[in-house]
This record gives structure tokens, sequence and C-alpha cells, in this order.
């Protein structure tokens, strides 16, 4: 008689049900980390039109790249994350150096 599915069976669904759930709570960080991301650019964009640089801002860019990199699946838009993270980098030191006393 049929017993019905071996436990090893059920096993392999529990796991293969736990990838699928892992995969999609990765997913979703991932769209709110971008969501947060592209936040950060609009402010970043409005200040610089309003004749900006605001420092705490690049920081806040910068520290919310830097918290979750990730190795994006599409090159072109990691590529896209470097270049943000590598202009918030060269504006801060900017902002640093103009900030110092001259002697």
């Amino acid at each position: 008689s049929d017993l019905g599915p071996s436990p090893l069976a059920a096993i392999d669904a529990i796991l293969a049900l736990q990838e699928v759930d892992d995969a999609l709570g990765q997913r979703k960080r991932t769209i709110a980390h971008g969501e947060q991301l592209l936040g950060l650019l609009d402010e970043l964009r409005d200040a610089l039109l309003g004749g900006q640089i605001p420092q705490a801002m690049l920081h806040r860019l910068s520290h919310a790249i830097s918290q979750r990199r990730e190795n994006f699946t599409d090159a072109k838009l990691q590529g896209i994350i470097d270049e943000i993270d590598l202009r918030a980098q060269v504006e801060l030191a900017k902002l640093e150096v103009a900030a110092r006393p001259h002697a």
C-alpha cells in the first residue's frame, strides 16, 4: 500500500520552499536598498540644483552604498553603483580639503 510521500521528499520540499523564501527576501531587501539609494540621489540632485553640495548627504549616500555592497548580476548596474560611490568619495574629499584652514 502507498504510505504517501517519503520523509526525505517532505524534507526536500521544505528546503526548496525555504530557498524560495530566502530568494524573495533577498530580492525585497535589494529593491528596498535600491529605492533608498534613488531617494538619496533625488535629494542630492535637488540640493545641487539649489547650488549646494551637502556634505552630510554625501556621507549618507556613501554610507548607504558601502553598508550593502552587493555584487549585482547586472554588470552595468554594478558599474553605475561603483561610479556613484566614487563620485561621492571625490566630492567628500574636495569638501574636506576646502574646509581645512589655510596656513
